[in-house]
């Protein structure tokens, strides 16, 4: 297959969770890695869907500490999904990584600050996901977390995680590596 368009990482936290039963898609993402590769540079990035008190988006795009990497993002691996026109928030990270039991990230973004921590991680599994919700194919070796704690300004989110995240694959992972590609 030849690919018109991709990125790849090494060390994603990952999670995709709704924050309430009757929601039927999740209002949660955050999806960062500690260095995001594509054609136009490598930096720490990821992408973000924080909602507020009733459920609503309050803070949502690409986050990147490299506004290219971030511009990358949208046009070229999310064309004709939600986040395709996401806007680009510069954004610093830290990482705590431990694939024997745990990953968690920090990430502050306009003045706000979002602590994702994944803990009792299952053992690295090779993920092949097709096509399907989302325009891309992703290969990944992830560690499965069975539940998440998120905060965002040290107040903690309540998240239900779905059995399959938006690609068909775990919705808590660590994922040391991987790529999307189109």
């Amino acid at each position: 297959m030849a690919m018109k368009s991709w990125m790849s990482w090494e060390g994603g936290v990952d999670l995709v969770a709704m924050t309430s039963a009757e929601m039927t898609q999740p209002n949660v993402i955050v999806h960062v890695a500690r260095m995001v590769h594509t054609p136009v540079g490598s930096a720490p990035s990821g992408m973000i869907l924080i909602p507020d008190a009733v459920g609503a988006p309050q803070l949502m795009g690409f986050v990147s500490s490299n506004s290219n990497v971030g511009e990358y993002f949208g046009p070229h691996i999310f064309a004709g999904t939600p986040f395709e026109n996401a806007p680009v928030l510069q954004a610093e990270f830290d990482f705590s990584i431990d694939p024997a039991g745990s990953a968690s990230t920090r990430i502050t973004v306009q003045g706000h600050v979002i602590e994702l921590e994944l803990s009792t991680l299952g053992a690295l599994e090779s993920v092949d996901c097709a096509p399907g919700n989302l325009p891309f194919h992703e290969r990944a070796l992830a560690a499965k977390a069975p539940s998440a704690t998120l905060k965002f300004d040290g107040q903690e989110i309540s998240l239900i995680l779905p059995p399959a995240g938006m690609n068909g694959g775990p919705a808590a992972v660590y994922s040391a590596c991987g790529i999307y590609q189109r």
